[in-house]
């Protein structure tokens, strides 16, 4: 299978353990190329482990349980492999908390997605082919934040930056795109925005998209598949149609109206 064609992730009876607790207990998932996947679940069910092991962030448990990354494994028998660094370029990282250098423009910020490919020391003294800061710019654009492209990161809106490290995910180059609630510390326009960007680079571009989430009404908007965790076991993985209210308690428990994003409101 070729990478063009080979799962964004796949995971096997991957387990990891914080002390006593199991935050992951023999999950196995699978994400296809070009498909767009929420995570949701209550506090601690393990959504945020799960991608962060996927990206090699955290090393699972010894044992059988093994994650791919477009055909490449990146964990095996609780070890992270040589081939994570090669993985990791493939995909983009967006984090709740955007994951910008403050102190630098968004422009450079976006620009910082193009070290994978090219020499280090251009990065250290911002000398940018000219092709890659079209590039930047380009995407800048698209996100709809090209306007403050001169404007240090830490000036920004949240919603703002957010949509400056999805620009940054784009000049990288990525074929996926890994999301860990990126949209928790947004106000719900932004949140909708940054929601409907990943939903366009899912359908234009063809980018397979996971997402967190803990609002469920996006989860169920934006996503055609949903995967629900429960204290580290995956109990749904289905189209989020199928998520109706009974099926919401059983995931949430006492949560379940937190779980929306108008109850928050």
């Amino acid at each position: 299978m070729s990478s063009s064609t080979a799962a964004v992730a796949s995971v096997r009876d991957v387990s990891k353990t914080y002390g006593a607790r199991k935050a992951l207990d023999g999950v196995s998932v699978e994400v296809a190329a070009g498909e767009m996947v929420a995570l949701i679940g209550p506090s601690g069910s393990g959504k945020s482990t799960l991608l962060r092991s996927i990206t090699g962030l955290h090393p699972i448990d010894p044992g059988k349980g093994t994650i791919q990354v477009f055909g490449e494994t990146v964990q095996q028998n609780g070890r992270i492999t040589g081939s994570v660094r090669r993985a990791r370029g493939k995909l983009g990282m967006i984090f709740q908390q955007f994951n910008l250098v403050g102190r630098l423009s968004l422009f450079s910020n976006v620009m910082l997605g193009a070290l994978g490919r090219l020499p280090g020391w251009r990065g250290v003294f911002g000398v940018w082919p000219k092709a890659d800061k079209a590039r930047a710019m380009a995407a800048l654009h698209r996100v709809g934040v090209s306007d403050y492209a001169a404007q240090r990161a830490n000036t920004l809106s949240g919603g703002q930056q957010q949509r400056g490290a999805i620009a940054r995910a784009i000049v990288q180059g990525a074929k996926a795109i890994l999301a860990d609630e990126p949209v928790a510390s947004l106000d719900p326009v932004s949140a909708r925005k940054v929601m409907e960007l990943l939903v366009e680079l899912n359908k234009r571009d063809g980018m397979g998209v996971i997402v967190t989430l803990h609002q469920v009404d996006y989860a169920i908007r934006y996503c055609n598949r949903v995967i629900a965790l429960q204290k580290g076991k995956v109990v749904y993985d289905g189209p989020s149609t199928g998520l109706d209210s009974k099926r919401l308690i059983e995931i949430y428990g006492p949560e379940y109206e937190d779980a929306f994003w108008e109850a928050k409101a």
